[in-house]
């Protein structure tokens, strides 16, 4: 391949202002981590820029695994030259030539951001071009739709030539923004809103209630895997915590208030989370809501359910449809896990007709005449077990810690 390194683009990151530089060193971080598969490949960071030197390592590959580093706006594969006109327009002649299929039309862009350089940019557009023009009879100028643009970036330790734009996941570093809580189900919402948190930069940690003997091993096998994928975006590895739901979830069940059971079961939810955040100093609960999809995801139910807790709720996908969180779950690699066809506790405990609008006085009423509830969530943040899921890591789950609780 003619491309020698990689340009590496900056995101949300350049608005920072005077924490810039945490933001920066973060995400060079990141891009040093995800680079760890392809030992020759050197990152180094100047001002609002990355650069990967190849050295010999494919430029695919890394593509594909730059492609999910959170704060990257876009990447180039690009050309170094040193900073003088000769060596320019043999990089930039040399890369016109490789392209198997010789396009027809094209235009060069010099950026001159070192201003000591002898020629203007207008004046390089023409050096530059005309040069190519010259060597490849066939090709011609196109200034307003060419089938390649030529960049020409000329900086005081080199000039990087490249002609495509890959465009990144954006967003902030991982980790740079705080720490929450994923009420993570074996659903498809639920991990698409846990990528759309880390996205902002959220440090997540997820939870996800079971309520054993009624679901299954395969149905926490399943949310494992879930769990994996998201680590992978996320540096390598997530905590997992798994809550022991049986006891409220039937302890609900026999108060005999089937249109509200859900509502019951959400609230109780919450809390739990809430709990389970204050130990992991989390700022927030992400959930997979979406406006109108279900009877707990009516303006009512939202406003009832999220009554509950005093930690700000945070629901990415809360205006998108059901088709484009399908197709962001598709992207993300989460959607064939997801519709596995093994069910949650909250899928099990569906009552048939569920309250739309529930009314928060009737609900809190019922859940004050339940005493032993308070006893039950505590009990249940007390057997709570973590899990630590490793992204590529062989098994069915990643490795058991000691209870954090």
């Amino acid at each position: 391949m003619i491309y020698d390194r990689i340009i590496l683009r900056l995101g949300e990151i350049t608005v920072k202002g005077r924490n810039r530089g945490r933001f920066e060193k973060r995400l060079l971080e990141q891009v040093v981590e995800a680079l760890k598969p392809f030992p020759r490949a050197k990152a180094t960071a100047t001002y609002g820029r990355i650069y990967v030197e190849l050295n010999g390592e494919a430029y695919e590959p890394i593509r594909d695994r730059l492609k999910d580093v959170f704060g990257l706006s876009s990447f180039s594969p690009a050309k170094r030259a040193d900073s003088e006109l000769e060596s320019i327009r043999d990089a930039a002649l040399a890369i016109m030539r490789s392209y198997p299929d010789v396009p027809r039309t094209f235009k060069v862009t010099v950026k001159r951001a070192w201003k000591q350089f002898p020629h203007t940019s207008h004046e390089m557009n023409h050096l530059v071009g005309a040069h190519v023009l010259r060597a490849t009879p066939n090709l011609k100028v196109d200034v307003h739709r060419p089938d390649v643009e030529l960049h020409v970036d000329i900086q005081p330790e080199g000039t990087y030539l490249y002609c495509e734009a890959v465009p990144g996941a954006g967003g902030f570093p991982y980790g740079t923004n705080g720490k929450a809580i994923l009420l993570l189900s074996g659903g498809i919402d639920s991990p698409v809103a846990g990528w759309m948190a880390m996205r902002k930069g959220l440090e997540l940690e997820a939870v996800h209630f079971h309520s054993y003997p009624f679901t299954s091993e395969q149905a926490k096998d399943k949310v494992v895997e879930l769990a994996r994928r998201l680590a992978y975006y996320g540096g390598g590895s997530l905590k997992l915590h798994l809550v022991p739901f049986t006891d409220i979830q039937t302890a609900l069940v026999r108060f005999n208030k089937e249109h509200l059971l859900i509502t019951l079961m959400r609230r109780a939810m919450l809390r739990i989370a809430e709990r389970i955040a204050d130990r992991r100093k989390a700022g927030a609960i992400v959930t997979g809501d979406s406006l109108g999809q279900v009877a707990s995801q009516t303006l009512g139910s939202m406003n009832v359910i999220g009554r509950t807790t005093s930690l700000p709720l945070l629901r990415p996908l809360v205006m998108m449809d059901k088709l484009e969180i399908i197709r962001m779950a598709e992207r993300i690699g989460t959607y064939e896990t997801s519709i596995l066809p093994y069910e949650d506790c909250c899928t099990l405990f569906q009552p048939k007709s569920p309250s739309t609008n529930p009314n928060l006085n009737v609900v809190e009423r019922i859940e004050s005449s339940m005493p032993e509830l308070d006893g039950m969530i505590a009990a249940a943040v007390d057997g709570t077990e973590t899990i630590v899921v490793e992204y590529g890591s062989g098994g069915k789950v990643g490795d058991l810690e000691e209870s954090w609780f």
